[in-house]
C-alpha cells in the first residue's frame, strides 16, 4: 500500500519534470493532487483490496489448500472419533481401534491422504521446553535459536511443527514429558503418518537431508542406537531417546502405554528404577528414565516389540555434539569445493526449490560417507548433557565448551538457510554478524 505522503511526493516529482515556464494550465497539478489524494485515502480505508484479476491462477484452488497440501477449510459434518465423548488426549486413557478411526477421518478428508508407495508421508515434528524462564542467563536465547533451527528445517521441507512448553501430565516431568506430548499430537493430527520427537537441545545441521522413510516402511519406531550395545552389553546408552520417529498407529499407542507405565506418575516408579539398575549394568542413577525403559523393553520384550523398532546407526539420526562441532569448518570447505567446481550448484534460487539443489549436490557426496569420520554434514547434532536451560551441564566438559559448541552448530545450520537470502555468518562463533554473498558465490 502506498501512503498519502509518498503519493504526494510522486506527484511533485512528476510536476517538477514539466517545462519551467508552466506551459500547462495550473489547475492540472491541482487535479492530479486531488485524484491521488482520493486514491490514497481509499487505499487506507479499504480493508480488503482485491487483486484477483491480476494474480488469479484460474485453477479455482483455495490458497490455503495450495500452501499446505491439504484443504484447510473442509471439515464435513459426518461424525468422526472427535465426536466420541469417551475420547481422551491423556496418556492415562487408552484409545482402541485407532487405525480404523484414522482411516475413517482420512476418508472424510481425502486431501490429507498421502500417495501410496511414496516417501511423501506427512510428518509432524514435536519439540518443547519448560514453561518457566531458564535459570541459565543465556538459556532462553539458546532455546529460541534451537527452535528457529527446527522451524527453518520444517519450512524448507514442508513439515508441520508443534512446540509444547507445558506438562500435559503434571507428574510426567523432565525426560518423561515427551510421551504425553507425542500421544496428544497423534490425536490432534490424524493426517500425520509420523510424529517426530526432537529434543530442545538438538539442532538440524544438515538442512538438506531428509529422512529415508523407505527404510522404515515396515517399522513403527525409529531410534538412534547400536544393536551390539543393546543386546550384548545391555547398556543404558545403547540408544538415545532424545530423537525418535514414531508412526501414528495403534501399535504406537499400545507401545507408549507400556513405556509410560514406567514413569513417575505410576505407583511402581521406584520399583522400575531398581529393575532398570539391575538390568543395565552401566546405569548409575536410581530413577526410572525413558531411555532405560526403552532399552529394557528391547531386551525383555523383544519378541513383542522388537520387529517394529528400527535401531538406526548408519547416519547421524542424532549425533553426539562433542565429536561433531570441531569438524564443521572442514565440512564447510569440502562443500564449497564442490560448488566451486560445479556452476549449477552456485546458481541463486528460491528457498522453495531448495530440495532440487540438494538432490543435484548428492552425486558429489557419494564418497563422503555417513556418521563418524564422514565429511558429510551431520544430520542432527544433539547437545546431550549440556542442559542449556538449567545450565547444569555434565561435569565432563565446561559450560563454555557447550555454549560455544551450540553457537558453532547453530550458525553452521543458519548459513545453509541464509544462503537463500543472500547472506552468511563469516565466523561461526559470531552469531550477530552476517555478510552479503556475491553473485556466483563461492567461485
Amino acid at each position: 500500500m502506498v501512503s498519502p505522503e509518498l503519493s504526494q511526493f510522486h506527484v511533485s516529482q512528476v510536476m517538477a519534470k514539466q517545462q519551467p515556464g508552466r506551459s500547462r494550465p495550473a489547475f492540472v497539478g491541482g487535479v492530479l493532487v486531488a485524484l491521488v489524494t482520493v486514491w490514497a485515502l481509499w487505499s487506507v480505508m479499504s480493508p480488503n483490496p482485491s487483486f484477483s484479476t491480476k494474480f488469479s491462477s484460474g485453477s479455482g484452488m483455495d490458497c490455503a489448500a495450495a500452501a499446505q497440501g491439504g484443504n484447510l477449510r473442509h471439515d464435513p459434518p459426518a461424525a468422526t472419533f472427535y465426536d466420541d465423548p469417551t475420547l481422551s488426549y491423556s496418556i492415562e486413557k487408552p484409545i482402541r481401534d485407532w487405525d480404523e478411526k484414522r482411516r475413517e477421518w482420512l476418508k472424510h478428508h481425502p486431501s490429507f491422504a498421502a500417495a501410496d508407495g511414496g516417501d511423501d508421508d506427512r510428518i509432524l515434528l514435536v519439540t518443547g521446553s519448560q514453561s518457566t524462564p531458564c535459570k541459565n542467563p543465556i538459556g532462553d536465547h539458546l532455546l529460541l535459536r534451537f527452535f528457529k533451527n527446527k522451524v527453518d528445517y520444517c519450512r524448507i521441507h514442508g513439515y508441520d511443527i508443534f512446540y509444547n512448553n507445558v506438562l500435559l501430565h503434571p507428574k510426567m516431568h523432565t525426560y518423561w514429558a515427551k510421551i504425553p506430548a507425542v500421544r496428544a499430537a497423534m490425536v490432534a493430527h490424524p493426517e500425520a503418518e509420523w510424529i517426530w520427537w526432537v529434543d530442545s537441545d538438538a539442532a538440524f545441521t544438515d538442512m538438506d537431508f531428509k529422512l529415508p522413510l523407505h527404510r522404515y516402511k515396515n517399522h513403527n519406531l525409529v531410534v538412534h542406537g547400536w544393536t551390539k550395545l543393546i543386546y550384548e552389553e545391555k547398556s543404558w546408552v545403547s540408544i538415545n531417546a532424545g530423537v525418535f520417529l514414531i508412526r501414528n498407529c495403534q501399535w504406537s499407542l499400545d507401545f507408549m502405554e507400556v513405556w509410560a507405565s514406567m514413569g513417575p506418575q505410576t505407583p511402581n516408579y521406584d520399583k522400575w528404577g531398581k529393575i532398570m539398575r539391575s538390568t543395565l549394568p552401566d546405569k548409575l542413577f536410581p530413577e526410572s528414565d525413558d531411555q532405560s525403559g526403552l532399552v529394557y523393553l528391547l531386551l525383555k520384550e523383544r519378541e513383542k516389540w522388537g520387529d517394529k523398532i528400527y535401531v538406526e546407526g548408519e547416519y547421524y539420526f542424532e549425533g553426539y555434539w562433542l565429536e561433531i562441532v570441531g569438524t564443521l569448518e572442514n565440512i564447510t570447505e569440502r562443500y564449497l569445493g564442490i560448488e566451486r567446481a560445479e556452476p549449477r550448484l552456485r546458481r541463486r534460487h528460491a528457498e522453495a526449490v531448495n530440495e532440487e539443489f540438494a538432490a543435484a549436490r548428492e552425486p558429489f557426496l557419494k564418497d563422503a560417507g555417513y556418521g563418524r569420520w564422514s565429511w558429510r554434514r551431520p544430520f542432527i547434532t544433539h547437545f546431550t548433557g549440556c542442559q542449556p536451560c538449567s545450565g547444569k551441564h555434565n561435569q565432563m566438559y565446561s559450560g563454555e565448551s557447550c555454549w560455544d559448541g551450540m553457537q558453532r552448530a547453530l550458525n553452521f545450520a543458519d548459513n545453509q538457510v541464509l544462503r537463500s537470502f543472500g547472506f552468511e555468518h563469516p565466523d561461526l562463533l559470531d552469531s550477530a554478524s552476517v555478510a552479503p554473498l556475491p553473485l556466483d558465490f563461492p567461485a
